[in-house]
């Protein structure tokens, strides 16, 4: 099995028993990510969440915060893994691990690992995006989603500042940003006053002429998911002003941190909610369906009350999510490892 990442995971029906037992046997289809290996031998039944999600166990925290040289305000968010050792020549390492605090002044950060289990060395020269930008200067950027772009050969990034507003640059090589490019407010979803922490994935709806689809948080009566979509994931971006996931099915006032995840031949949302817990929601393919599974993973003592923002990735059959962990603006991210 080679190395491989998404943030989207991808996992076939045949890795999940009924929804309820995960085998640890690899699934073989490609583009799909695979079920974590036996230790022993033959398969190792393990219970599993809603959709069948893994169980995901604490493994340890992403990065030396403490040593870290960009470290301004003490607390980081929103990460997002990222495999490049396919797609640039000259990498720094494997992996590339997007960050950053969410006070202000914000930045975006990354990190390099050659393993997904290992601690993250930081960019020397951290932020590598910074709050003054070339159109503007805001009080903070933060929420970094890095995705490949294979038609341009480019990294995009997607982050925001303000609150308000989602933005996008370019790089080529994951580290250089440019071209930043304003792609989303407030003033294109009637009625809400933020529209912020975007991810964006390749997934095309009917009838949109779409590559790509954003999914990103709008507060509307409390924080909803929303969604966009877009034929190149640079502009053209069009968005629904209807909420695709909402709170109150989960019994919670706010969700947010959404994550695109492919599994059972079908498309979810995973997310986080106001009680600390994540969840998630199967929307279907087309987008057409809001069917509330529920929790899939809930903090530990050392979470101290909250898991959020998950980034799923996996390297040697084995999958991993990384996470935020911690109240607001006291956040540090965290490796878990699925069991």
């Amino acid at each position: 099995m080679h190395d491989s990442e998404a943030t989207a995971q991808h996992v076939g029906r045949r890795d999940v028993l009924r929804g309820a037992v995960l085998l640890g046997a690899a699934a073989a289809t490609a583009g799909m990510t695979a079920a974590p290996a036996a230790a022993a031998a033959g398969p190792v039944a393990v219970a599993a969440g809603p959709a069948g999600m893994p169980t995901y166990r604490y493994l340890r925290d992403a990065l030396d915060v403490p040593n870290l040289n960009y470290n301004l305000t003490g607390e980081f968010i929103f990460p997002t893994i990222r495999g490049v050792w396919d797609k640039i020549s000259g990498a720094r390492a494997r992996y590339y691990l997007y960050y950053a605090p969410h006070e202000n002044p914000g930045g975006i950060c990354v990190a390099f690992s050659d393993s997904l289990d290992r601690q993250f060395t930081e960019y020397p020269t951290n932020p590598v995006i910074d709050r003054r930008l070339p159109s503007t200067t805001v009080s903070h950027v933060s929420s970094p989603h890095v995705i490949w772009d294979a038609a341009t050969k480019q990294f995009f990034c997607y982050f925001h500042g303000e609150n308000t507003v989602t933005r996008v640059a370019r790089s080529a090589d994951g580290i250089n940003f440019s071209d930043e490019t304003p792609i989303l407010s407030t003033r294109l979803i009637p009625g809400t006053s933020e529209t912020s922490y975007a991810r964006v994935f390749e997934h095309a709806l009917p009838g949109r002429n779409n590559k790509y689809v954003m999914v990103f948080m709008g507060v509307k009566n409390g924080r909803r998911i929303f969604y966009g979509w877009s034929p190149n994931g640079w502009d053209d971006w069009r968005f629904s002003p209807t909420p695709l996931v909402n709170p109150e099915p989960d019994g919670v006032t706010d969700i947010s941190g959404p994550t695109l995840v492919k599994r059972n031949d079908t498309t979810y949302v995973a997310y986080h909610g106001s009680d600390g817990k994540m969840r998630i929601t199967e929307v279907g393919d087309d987008f057409d369906k809001e069917i509330h599974l529920g929790v899939f993973h809930s903090p530990i003592p050392s979470d101290n009350g909250r898991v959020a923002a998950p980034s799923f990735g996996t390297q040697d059959g084995v999958q991993y999510m990384f996470y935020e962990a911690g109240s607001r603006l006291e956040a540090r991210i965290c490796i878990a490892r699925a069991v």
